[in-house]
């Protein structure tokens, strides 16, 4: 088996999603590939209601980047993260959706071979009943997945 030559990280800024991309950065470095950090965000137009359920319901799981402006800010700070750890190759991109659907898409353009995501929303009641990006994003891959762990 070759080494990985694309890796995608997702990050919302967190603290928990740096760690992850530090991970995927030193990862990317070792292999000599490319790494396309991701922040999914959505349009500021978006109902206001439909944002306060959804943080209602997931507290601190909640979907947190509104709007292109902070997307592009996160990604841009977890890109120096990520050289920092090692990653030699890096891009950075903010797609608007849904966190699990922006990372599999910059997945599909980009052909990655490596997703790489943090643990967070894994272990919590929430996660196992309503789902959780690591976990979605796991079976729904076409690529291979390394999950970080990322909380304590």
């Amino acid at each position: 088996m070759s080494a990985y030559r694309t890796v995608v990280v997702g990050t919302d800024g967190s603290e928990s999603s740096l760690r992850a991309v530090a991970r995927a950065g030193a990862l990317a470095g070792a292999c000599g590939a490319t790494l396309v950090v991701a922040c999914a965000h959505l349009p500021t137009e978006e109902d206001d209601r439909e944002l306060s359920r959804a943080r209602d319901v997931l507290g601190d799981e909640a979907y947190q980047v509104v709007g292109s402006t902070p997307a592009e800010e996160t990604v841009r700070h977890a890109g120096e993260v990520a050289s920092e750890a090692g990653a030699g190759d890096v891009r950075t991109v903010a797609v608007l959706g849904s966190p699990v659907e922006a990372l599999l898409d910059v997945v599909r353009r980009e052909d990655a071979d490596l997703l790489v995501v943090g643990n967070r929303g894994l272990n919590g009641i929430r996660g196992r009943l309503l789902g959780s990006v690591p976990a979605d994003a796991t079976r729904r891959s076409a690529c291979d997945v390394l999950v970080v762990h990322t909380t304590g």
